[in-house]
């Protein structure tokens, strides 16, 4: 049997060599973090390569998200109600105890447009009575966005919302909703692209306007 010869003292590498090799992969790592890591994982580039390569918006969008996930599952309202007031989602009233009370106002129609910079969000809401129904198709002009379809009621507390519907990078969406109460409804926007999102509304129901 053949016993592999150990190397000889002078082939093994000086503790000054092993210092080096070590202090090169160090270094490394650490630009590596800071271009890389940083802005693709937590949106964080404090060298400006990272918004160059485009790892940066990546990054930026990545953590959003996350926080929207985590949000959504601790069941959380978008709008954050204060520490004294928990928020508190409310059931869905049944469709028959909805259409016992018809609303007064003459329907309409109307378009609404609105235009969203990377990051920003708005809310286009109807005012409306308790049992009106809309229908209701909106769409981007590209880039897809975030949506929560919901109502706040006009004389409950504040961080109460009923919710109809939400997505998540959606293009466009089409439907129709009852008012589960007097108050406004409609839809809240967020635009996690990194160019602007021009969003058409078109609404069709019975509700007295439509505010921004």
């Amino acid at each position: 049997m053949y016993n592999t010869d150990m190397p000889l003292r002078a082939e093994l590498p000086s503790s000054k060599k092993l210092l080096r090799s070590t202090g090169i992969a160090l270094v490394s790592a650490a630009v590596l973090l800071v271009t890389v890591v940083l802005p693709a994982e937590y949106g964080i580039d404090p060298t400006g390569i990272g918004r160059t390569l485009g790892l940066t918006t990546m990054g930026q969008i990545k953590v959003s998200l996350a926080a929207e996930a985590s949000a959504e599952t601790q069941g959380a309202a978008f709008v954050p109600a204060p520490s004294s007031s928990p928020v508190v989602t409310e059931p869905v009233p049944p469709i028959a105890a909805l259409a016992t009370n018809a609303a007064t106002i003459a329907s309409r129609t109307d378009e609404t447009s609105v235009t969203l910079k990377p990051g920003a969000a708005i809310e286009v809401k109807l005012v409306m009575e308790k049992g009106a129904t809309v229908n209701y198709a909106w769409k981007t002009d590209g880039s897809p966005v975030n949506f929560d379809t919901h109502g706040d009621p006009s004389d409950g507390p504040k961080g109460v919302y009923h919710g109809y519907s939400k997505g998540r990078q959606v293009a466009s969406d089409t439907g129709e909703f009852t008012a589960a109460f007097d108050g406004n409804h409609g839809w809240f926007w967020r635009n996690r692209a990194s160019n602007d999102v021009t969003i058409t509304l078109k609404t069709t129901g019975n509700y007295s306007s439509v505010q921004q």
